[in-house]
Parts: structure tokens; sequence; C-alpha cells
């Protein structure tokens, strides 16, 4: 999944939520199951991602919800193998950003 953000030091979670097409709820679920989710909290509570959260949540979103791997075998396939799956991902991700310059450029024709 391809997802166009703006480049900022720290994101939303509604505009988390809304890139990715979830709930804000489960956002704040997978923070709570996943540690490697760890955004930072301001006085109120507002959760405030940092670009490297964004990258954990694509991949948590990519194991999870396109390959079909339940929160327990997300959790030991990141303990596991995080340095395979961080690299297929990398690779998956670059060819979807290039399928979306493709489309962008074919829909200009």
């Amino acid at each position: 999944m391809h997802i166009e953000l703006p480049e900022k030091r720290y994101y939303g979670i509604g505009e988390i939520a809304k890139a990715f097409g979830v709930n804000t709820s489960l956002i704040r679920f997978w923070e709570k199951e996943f540690d490697v989710l760890q955004p930072k909290k301001n006085a109120k509570g507002n959760r405030k991602f940092t670009p490297q959260d964004v990258k954990n949540l694509q991949l948590i979103f990519h194991l999870v919800k396109e390959r079909g791997f339940t929160l327990e075998g997300a959790k030991t396939h990141l303990k596991e193998n995080k340095s395979q799956t961080l690299s297929t991902f990398d690779i998956i991700q670059k060819l979807e950003g290039v399928k979306a310059e493709l489309i962008k450029i074919k829909s200009q024709l």
C-alpha cells in the first residue's frame, strides 16, 4: 500500500488513519499491541507519530491487513525475521511507488 503523506516531523493520528484508510481506534490498538510503535504524547495526550513510526505502521499494516497475519503471528514474525521482512517490504514499497508514478503518467496522457 502506497500512502501519500507530506514531509513533516510529526503526524497526528487522524492524518495517519486517513492515509491508511482505517479508524483511529485501530491505530491506538496497534500501538498497545506492538512494542515498535512509540508515538510521542503531549500534555493533552494527543499522539504524534514520527516518520519512523509511520514506517513501522506500514510494515504492521502490510503483515496484518495485506498478508493476513494474526496479531500474534505478526509479532513473532517481526521478532524473528525483522531484517528479511524489512528488506522484502522495502522492495514492495519501492515497486508500489513506481507503479503509482506510472499510473499518474498514464492518466496525464
